[in-house]
C-alpha cells in the first residue's frame, strides 16, 4: 500500500492564535501514524507563480489513514482551535507511489580531472 502525504500551503495572519493549533495538532497527526516532514522551512520557488508564504507536508502509511485523521473528533478540534489565524489554509490529501523506499544521499563531490589539481 502506498503512503500518502498531506500538503497544506497557509498564510499565518495571528501566530499567537495559531500556536493554539499547532500545539493540538501533532497529537492527532501522531494517533494515526502520521509524521511532519515539511513544517514551515525555507522555500525558494524554482518554476512557475506560486508564492507559498509557508509549507507543510505530512507523511501517513497510507490514503485511509491521512483522510482518517482528518476526520478524527481530534483534529475536528485542532482545526477549530485555527480559526481567525490564517488568511489562507488549503490542504490536499495525496498518494504516493507503490515503489520500494529510495535512500537520501548526499551528491558526490567532483574528482578533479589529471591537470585541473
Amino acid at each position: 500500500m502506498p503512503t500518502a502525504y498531506l500538503i497544506v500551503e497557509s498564510r499565518i495572519t495571528d501566530p499567537e492564535l495559531f500556536k493554539r493549533y499547532m500545539a493540538s495538532a501533532p497529537e492527532a497527526v501522531a494517533a494515526f501514524g502520521g509524521g511532519y516532514l515539511v513544517r514551515g522551512g525555507r522555500i525558494e520557488v524554482l518554476e512557475g507563480e506560486w508564492q507559498p508564504a509557508r509549507l507543510t507536508v505530512l507523511q501517513f502509511a497510507s490514503f485511509e489513514q491521512g483522510k482518517a485523521m482528518y476526520d478524527s473528533p481530534a483534529y475536528v478540534h485542532a482545526r477549530s482551535l485555527r480559526e481567525g489565524a490564517t488568511a489562507l489554509f488549503n490542504m490536499v490529501l495525496v498518494e504516493g507511489v507503490d515503489a520500494p523506499p529510495f535512500a537520501v544521499s548526499s551528491p558526490s563531490k567532483p574528482t578533479l580531472s589529471q591537470g585541473q589539481e
